[in-house]
């Protein structure tokens, strides 16, 4: 879906790249799931932490200046189109997980799943809810 003509103001594109990032995220922890039983598969992850202390970053820049500053890292890069770009790394806690209890490992898999589902969902419904006009009776 493309969500970029959503994107009006600063506080819209950031809503948008925390949907496109939940995207990715989801994409790789499926990944993980359908490769539980591929000899020598790693397991790999977005840096979450990382992205929410950019966004955290950004959001303080915006609060101060008004402007939305966002930082590229070494696995996280913003692009002037409002494009994401994430390198998932490998996630050496879930590949000993999956060497040593695959059921654990699966269990591991699904909770960052839904966790990552729960944070989609509210980036999504807030960016609904600042779509919709403004009634007078809000006023």
């Amino acid at each position: 879906m493309n969500l970029l003509p959503l994107a009006k103001n600063d506080i819209t594109e950031l809503l948008v790249i925390i949907i496109r990032f939940t995207q990715m995220r989801q994409k790789t922890l499926i990944d993980n799931i359908f490769n539980i039983h591929t000899p020598g598969f790693t397991p790999r992850d977005l840096m979450v932490r990382e992205f929410s202390l950019l966004l955290n970053r950004a959001i303080s820049e915006h609060t101060q200046n008004r402007r939305l500053l966002l930082c590229d890292t070494d696995t996280i890069r913003f692009g002037h189109d409002g494009s994401v770009h994430v390198d998932p790394l490998a996630d050496p806690n879930a590949k000993n997980l999956l060497q040593e209890n695959k059921e654990q490992y699966l269990r591991l898999q699904i909770d960052k799943l839904l966790e990552n589902a729960l944070n989609q969902r509210i980036a999504a419904e807030l960016l609904r809810t600042k779509q919709q006009p403004i009634s007078m009776s809000e006023v």
